[in-house]
């Protein structure tokens, strides 16, 4: 298995998409539950005031650099992530891996339509895959859609919500939902739908996605993006310092010995 790294409290998976779909292949041939985390600036910020968020993300089998401002800090740390693996081609390989290998998927999240054009979506682009069941996001009880999910016994779970509450459902029913691979995707299913567009591939490279989401949407996201990109950059120097001054510190120790 691919090495962890510890960056900013956290143990990301230091792995290419290749591996890291090689790992939930493994997990689903063998039947054993895999939980695969994602982790962004904005979620960083988050958790760091969210203890329940904070929990379910180190409940995470696996965690993985969503957002390319943890790739740049885990260089700043001296603990390099190779790559970048975001939230959405990761969905996107799996549902791929689902289709050449003929596995099942449950989708869950999202409005109606949105999760039905997924839905649709799938049975298009990846026929070899079997949809084993779905489900909007606007359930009021998620212990029968926890229920649902296990008695359709799917190789896959994708959970096209928002965090913290994907993270937190995951959390309370994995272990009795059996799914061996469990991904929660956020915005990804209204992307796939076709109702909001992903940034070119150009603003994906320099990180700026979620520039491209703020001209979208400036009067809903500007403030969000201004609050969790400034203390995310504290976080990081802060860390940087503390990890220096550390070093420096055992510095005569080494020099003694």
């Amino acid at each position: 298995m691919s090495e962890v790294r510890e960056i900013l409290g956290y143990p990301m998976l230091a792995a290419t998409m290749g591996e890291v779909v090689g790992l939930c292949g493994a997990a689903i041939a063998e039947r054993r539950p895999l939980q695969v985390g994602v982790l962004n600036a904005a979620k960083v910020v988050n958790a760091g005031r969210d203890a329940s968020l904070h929990a379910a993300m180190l409940s995470c089998d696996v965690i993985l650099a969503d957002g390319q401002s943890l790739v740049w800090a885990s260089r700043m740390l001296g603990k390099p992530l190779p790559e970048r693996v975001a939230g959405i081609d990761l969905f996107v390989n799996l549902l791929q891996l689902a289709h050449e290998q003929h596995l099942s998927v449950y989708l869950l999240g999202a409005a109606p339509d949105v999760v039905e054009k997924v839905v649709a979506v799938v049975a298009e682009k990846y026929p070899g895959a079997r949809v084993a069941g779905y489900h909007d996001g606007y359930y009021t009880d998620e212990e029968a859609v926890a229920a649902e999910i296990a008695a359709s016994r799917p190789d896959m779970l994708f959970l096209g919500m928002t965090s913290p509450k994907k993270e937190k459902f995951l959390e309370r029913y994995q272990p009795t939902m059996g799914v061996p691979v469990t991904h929660g995707v956020g915005g990804s299913f209204d992307i796939l739908a076709g109702v909001t567009k992903r940034a070119p591939e150009s603003w994906q490279r320099m990180g700026m996605e979620w520039a491209y989401r703020l001209v979208q949407e400036p009067g809903r996201m500007w403030k969000r993006y201004l609050r969790t990109n400034v203390l995310f950059s504290v976080m990081v120097v802060k860390a940087v310092f503390t990890q220096r001054t550390a070093q420096l510190t055992a510095l005569p120790a080494r020099e003694v010995a």
